[in-house]
């Protein structure tokens, strides 16, 4: 059995707490309390649980007593225990009511195949079951998972390298620096060309995060658990004043949230220069600002259309970004694939410079989004989407690049436009005369005509139909 098989049994569990009254995600919740515990015992990891509270202890449990036994269990990890332990527990509850329906998910996970499971790994298989809740529209995951190919591509772009602090300060479950730390094992053998101290640093220093809702950092903390990352991973609200402790980084990859704060208010937040009631450009601050000034760090942001043509402090950002920056790169993604279908998103690619003025000559726009499909669950992204987008970024010379998609404005020609990035996209081929179009005015002209005809011939026809009536 493979680990798509296992994550598909998993779900199916679901199905036993409907009567409970359990949403998708608070059986994700309920899985990680209960995963943790086996998964513990089967890699041998289970030291530092207390023998009392580990797995076989609970799976020996039934009815009444196995319901009152996981509530103490519960409370006694997230209150008594240290590290990772206590944070992935911490303020834990069952919402399970039913205590047969406790044992027959127990017993489930109990008799799965997980000498396969460990075979393909357990962090594979905790992945995919977080993916399995993002894709269940009903779950309303997807607002916080970022799909794996485009996390795949910006990571590769980024190439994050051994030594590099990393950072998501909008983390979900973890994603972003999951594919960072695959990807700087994979480039050296598994780390295992690194000396002990620079192995520690990576599992101890290298990837971090912050993420606001509670039971999300609990899967966050989690899913790093089972890739062997041991990162600080904040409980907190990057946009408060908690947020000023993360800077200094080498390498940012996220995908904030989109929106405005409750309300309306401005963040809270006293150190950015233009404080917004826009939740992601008050994020975009805090990212660019967030890193190294050595002219090598760098950043990759999933950011929607209204950053880049907002006007008052959004054009005040954007420039800010520019001087402080160099933005290289803008991709702009085609739509349907966010859990919120008609958002349009952009990449954001930028380094940020020593100096703190004019380190953006020109910015490249890359069109991945006019005369593409809608992607969606039926149709979803893969790599050869990104092929052409690849070579136009990684190109020695990009003014050499052939490809209709890809443009470039000078920093000139964006300040001419109250330094407007909702720039580079192509013709778009359903809209068919674009050769034929009449003037804006005399188009209007024509369709106020039109509208005038229409008005007399309707006046006619009630006339007509008046005298008939008489």
């Amino acid at each position: 059995m493979n680990n798509q098989e296992i994550v598909g049994k998993l779900w199916n569990l679901c199905n036993v707490l409907r009567d409970d009254g359990i949403t998708y995600h608070q059986y994700v919740t309920e899985l990680t309390y209960l995963l943790f515990l086996k998964m513990a015992k089967e890699t041998n990891t289970d030291e530092p649980i207390p023998e009392a509270y580990r797995w076989d202890m609970l799976a020996k449990k039934q009815g009444i007593e196995l319901k009152r036994f996981y509530t103490e269990l519960l409370n006694h990890l997230g209150e008594k225990c240290t590290g990772r332990i206590r944070e992935i527990y911490a303020g834990a509850r069952s919402n399970i009511e039913e205590p047969k329906n406790l044992e027959k998910i127990i017993t489930n996970i109990d008799g799965l195949d997980w000498y396969s499971a460990k075979e393909e790994g357990l962090g594979n298989l905790y992945e995919g079951l977080l993916e399995k809740n993002a894709n269940e529209k009903k779950s309303g995951a997807g607002q916080y998972f970022t799909p794996r190919i485009l996390i795949n591509i910006m990571t590769r772009l980024m190439a994050p390298q051994p030594g590099e602090l990393c950072n998501d300060p909008a983390c979900g479950t973890f994603g972003f620096m999951i594919a960072a730390d695959r990807y700087v094992k994979k480039h050296n053998d598994d780390n295992f060309d690194l000396s002990l101290e620079a192995q520690d640093f990576q599992k101890d220093k290298a990837f971090t995060g912050c993420e606001l809702v509670h039971d999300t950092h609990r899967l966050a903390l989690m899913n790093a658990m089972l890739h062997d990352i041991e990162g600080e991973i904040l409980l907190a609200d990057t946009l408060s004043n908690q947020g000023k402790v993360m800077k200094n980084y080498d390498l940012v990859l996220t995908n904030p949230p989109f929106g405005t704060k409750k309300g309306g208010e401005r963040t809270t937040r006293d150190d950015l220069t233009f404080p917004s009631s826009n939740k992601q450009l008050n994020f975009l601050q805090h990212i660019y600002r967030s890193l190294k000034a050595n002219g090598k760090a760098r950043a990759a942001v999933v950011l929607p259309d209204n950053v880049l043509f907002a006007d008052g402090d959004g054009a005040s950002i954007r420039g800010d970004l520019m001087n402080k920056c160099n933005l290289h790169t803008i991709l702009r993604l085609p739509t349907g694939i966010f859990y919120a279908q008609g958002v349009k998103t952009n990449v954001l690619f930028f380094t940020r410079g020593k100096t703190e003025k004019n380190n953006t000559k020109d910015v490249w726009i890359y069109d991945l989004r006019t005369n593409m499909q809608t992607f969606g669950k039926t149709k979803t992204l893969n790599e050869e989407h990104f092929v052409d987008f690849i070579k136009a970024y990684t190109a020695e010379d990009r003014a050499l690049v052939e490809d209709e998609r890809f443009s470039c404005f000078t920093r000139e020609e964006i300040k001419a436009k109250n330094d407007s990035l909702d720039l580079g996209l192509i013709r778009d081929d359903s809209i068919i005369d674009y050769e034929d179009m009449q003037d804006p005015i005399e188009s209007g002209e024509e369709v106020v005509a039109k509208l005038e005809e229409a008005v007399d011939l309707i006046q006619s026809v009630l006339k007509e139909l008046r005298s008939l009536e008489v």
